[in-house]
């Protein structure tokens, strides 16, 4: 048997042994060199099985909120970045637990940190540790996995644009071999000839009959979802005699969720103002130095119910200015707004909004009252997403870009709200911490003036 076709038959075998490498190797060097001073924890010893357990059990958990190594699925730098800050967490918990179980008659009797230099090599090891097997695991995915010829199948051309560009950032796992109207009489003939088939904005019934061709001549599918696709996602099978059917009922927040949920906003809100607080001041100062101007914005934007409320944000912008959203080298932002936007610190004085009850730390992302109007006009759904609370952040903040479409920011709150769960808003909250490390996506201004944030 080729080495080729041996790797392909035992691929995921093999990927799984490249993340059992990984995280053993992480593992090894924070236990090998903190052994230097500590010894007994890497003997038999009550203070290696505590240590041990903690750093299992904060990796595990820290996988679920930043996910594991899915190597081809995701490009090898967000797999690194994400792994890597949830090895630094677990180091940084285990390392905290280490010192406090040193606090004894028998090493030291009053509570002292284990010598920092040695954590910092231990990190400066496993990251590149990480990011060699995060490379190694995608060439290894992508050797063996050719790239998807993949056709799009559209109503509209400016949808098939998009659609086309968010995949020409995946290069190595993707080929557009052709974009084609749903009407086109050979459309047929070109999905047998593709790998993958994407379907973006097509009318139900006519994505129904080519979902359905694609099941039978076994191409992969990809579609944005619709309303009744998010509900789907939530639903349970019912057998009503010898029926089957699907269950799917609206999601409402439960009183006792809306407690916990709000309780856990006030704490983290001042427990973030109290720790942030050294930067909202040397924020409102450079703000002031810069032009003298009001260090705060204030706007009016929806919220749950549509309740208007004013939302508080550092000033980035100058002063008496059109108020529109930034545009691609807005020459209104100021120096300062550009530090502060590129790393969402514009964004901490809101902490305010959520003790105050108007908004929520993780929920839909509260529009300007002008796009809301705007956004209606086109897509009547938009009013759903004021079924909850906004928030800080979200789906749509996480996974979405400043320019992302109206339509695609709301099926991404829509499924926020109808599968909500605060193991899920506690999830968020972690994974929100990775979108400061990608401030060039998430902050992507529009093109033209025409667009509102």
């Amino acid at each position: 048997m080729k080495l080729h076709e041996f790797c392909t038959k035992f691929q995921h075998s093999i990927v799984f042994m490249i993340e059992v490498i990984l995280y053993v190797a992480c593992l090894a060097t924070f236990f090998l060199l903190f052994a230097i001073d500590n010894p007994e924890i890497i003997v038999m010893s009550r203070t290696a099985a505590v240590t041990l357990s903690t750093f299992v059990i904060m990796l595990v958990l820290l996988t679920f909120m930043y996910g594991k190594y899915d190597a081809g699925r995701r490009r090898w730098g967000q797999v690194a970045l994400a792994v890597s800050i949830t090895v630094i967490f677990t180091d940084l918990i285990t390392y905290l637990e280490l010192s406090i179980m040193k606090t004894n008659e028998a090493n030291n009797t009053t509570f002292r940190l284990e010598n920092f230099g040695i954590l910092f090599l231990v990190f400066v090891i496993q990251i590149l540790v990480i990011m060699l097997l995060s490379y190694a695991g995608e060439s290894f995915y992508f050797w063996i996995n050719p790239k998807e010829k993949c056709l799009i199948v559209t109503d509209e051309e400016t949808g098939a644009g998009r659609i086309a560009a968010a995949m020409a950032s995946f290069e190595k796992k993707y080929e557009v071999t052709g974009i084609i109207r749903y009407t086109d009489p050979g459309l047929e003939s070109a999905m047998v000839a593709a790998d993958t088939i994407v379907l973006y904005d097509l009318p139900v019934k006519e994505r129904k009959d080519i979902v359905d061709f694609c099941y039978q001549n076994l191409k992969n599918i990809y579609f944005n979802p619709g309303i009744a696709d998010i509900l789907e996602q939530n639903s349970h099978s019912v057998i009503m005699d010898d029926i089957s059917l699907f269950s799917t009922r609206y999601h409402m927040i439960t009183f006792e969720e809306r407690l916990v949920k709000r309780f856990m906003d006030v704490f983290i809100s001042l427990v973030a103002l109290v720790i942030t607080s050294p930067v909202l001041l040397l924020s409102a100062v450079c703000i002031k130095k810069c032009d003298g101007g009001s260090v705060f914005f204030k706007q009016k934007r929806a919220t749950v119910h549509g309740r208007v409320f004013e939302i508080i944000k550092f000033r980035t912008m100058k002063e008496n200015v059109e108020n529109f959203s930034s545009t691609e080298g807005d020459d209104r932002i100021t120096k300062v707004g550009k530090v502060l936007r590129k790393y969402r610190i514009d964004e901490l004085p809101q902490f305010v909004n959520i003790l105050k009850g108007d908004m929520s730390l993780v929920g839909p992302r509260p529009e300007m009252l002008e796009n809301v109007e705007d956004y209606e006009k086109d897509l009547p759904e938009f009013r759903y997403r004021l079924r909850m609370k906004a928030g800080l952040t979200g789906l749509a903040q996480i996974y979405g870009k400043y320019n992302t479409s109206s339509r695609d920011k709301l099926m991404l709150d829509l499924m926020y709200i109808e599968n909500y769960s605060l193991i899920r808003d506690i999830q968020m909250l972690f994974q929100t911490i990775l979108v400061l490390f990608r401030a060039e996506d998430s902050t992507s201004a529009f093109e033209t003036e025409s667009k509102k944030e």
